[in-house]
């Protein structure tokens, strides 16, 4: 299971902050929405770092600043660590242009979503993989849209980090956007992924906290489990797209025996 987490430099906790605590709650990878979160280090040695906040040690180079290379990640916490971008746009033209430039570039491209004609536009483009936060201030998500959705093969996210977070009027209301958004998705069978949207590693949950959050608003444990598999799915399939040797799904570069009658 994998888990999408906002790193600093737009987060609160550094890429390997979150890598300790990840590995710690049992997860298999995270998938760092922030740009400039993920570049690599030069592959240089890395120590531990003291922890803090209940959070495990998290590596860091020799001269003392945090690891960021996927590679030395994987090596310290056996985490593997995703450059995705979460692209947040006013509008579609705006929007279309930032997934064209980072779409090459990163494994997961996800487009905030909130105004309803972003959330449009996202799950009509096959180039966007996840839809983020598709109900956040006041957007809406409908039947056309998870037509859309599943069409295109857009996951649209499950965001429990108001359930986890919010008090007051607005958890009621993030809760009621949550039943919403389930019934719809469910009904149309689209695509989606699950997250507790953590900015820090200390709203990272255990996928057991996240399926127990999910059942008491009317989720069943593998619908949260399924979404939180999806991540790595997503992950898988977008870098068998971009290795060297793929032409479409199903067709490979290769080379092959000539037949020698």
């Amino acid at each position: 299971m994998y888990e999408a987490v906002h790193a600093h430099p737009d987060g609160e906790t550094t890429v390997a902050r979150h890598a300790a605590t990840a590995a710690r709650h049992g997860y298999d990878g995270i998938v760092v929405r922030t740009r400039d979160a993920l570049e690599p280090t030069g592959g240089g040695e890395s120590v531990a770092a003291d922890g803090d906040g209940g959070g495990g040690s998290a590596a860091t180079d020799r001269d003392g600043s945090p690891v960021t290379d996927p590679d030395a990640l994987r090596e310290e916490y056996g985490i593997d660590a995703v450059d995705a971008v979460e692209i947040d746009a006013d509008d579609p033209t705006s929007a279309s242009g930032a997934v064209g430039n980072y779409r090459s570039d990163r494994t997961v491209v996800c487009v905030v979503g909130g105004d309803d004609a972003v959330n449009r536009f996202a799950v009509e483009q096959s180039r966007v993989d996840v839809l983020v936060r598709p109900m956040a201030d006041g957007g809406d998500f409908n039947h056309v849209l998870a037509k859309a959705a599943r069409d295109n093969g857009v996951r649209v996210e499950f965001d429990f980090g108001p359930a986890l977070r919010a008090t007051g009027g607005k958890r009621v209301r993030a809760l009621a956007d949550l039943r919403k958004l389930r019934e719809i998705v469910d009904h149309y069978d689209a695509p989606y992924v699950v997250s507790a949207n953590a900015r820090s590693h200390l709203q990272l949950r255990a996928p057991r906290e996240l399926i127990a959050v999910g059942e008491a608003i009317g989720f069943d444990a593998e619908t949260v489990r399924e979404g939180l598999r999806a991540w790595g799915d997503l992950v898988e399939r977008n870098r068998e797209r971009r290795s060297e040797g793929f032409i479409e799904p199903g067709v490979r570069r290769g080379r092959y025996e000539e037949d020698g009658c």
